[in-house]
């Protein structure tokens, strides 16, 4: 098994997205000859109070439709899974550019509110957020399922 930081990654063969299947070129212009701008075609995650830039500045559109608040988490060790809010995408295998636009894939791993579980550290604190890799394809099945790394 490979390593994501200290933890044992469930999945950790993935194969390569290409950049021709996660962005789209769009053509702006009065005639359509200016090619710099993309569109993410794939699952994102975006902050819960992020502001579009204005379109004549945005060189990465992620599609209102496209983007997700909350992924299907299944804790290993209880056989459970719960309907978790996504706090960050921490890190996508593909790309560090995927990473920083949120963009979802399998392999991803997302950081989730884990604080409805009520785990709590060995200090007694509550644990507030917990890591983990997202196990299917969010854009096929319409959700995102993970499992968190314990």
């Amino acid at each position: 098994k490979e390593k994501a930081g200290k933890w044992d990654v469930p999945i950790n063969k993935m194969r390569a997205v290409p950049e021709a299947e996660i962005f789209k070129v769009l053509r702006s212009g009065k005639s359509k000859k200016k090619a710099w701008k993309r569109m993410v075609t794939k699952v994102c995650f975006v902050p819960p109070h992020f502001t579009r830039k204005p379109p004549k500045f945005e060189r990465f559109i992620r599609p209102s439709a496209l983007r997700f608040k909350k992924a299907h988490v299944t804790h290993p060790e209880l056989k459970t899974t719960f309907h978790l809010q996504i706090l960050a995408v921490k890190k996508n295998p593909h790309s560090p550019l995927y990473s920083s636009l949120g963009v979802i894939t399998k392999g991803t791993i997302l950081e989730v509110n884990v604080s409805e579980l009520g785990l709590v550290t060995p200090g007694g604190k509550i644990v507030w957020g917990k890591y983990a890799q997202v196990t299917n394809n969010p854009e096929l099945d319409g959700c995102i399922n993970a499992v968190l790394l314990v």
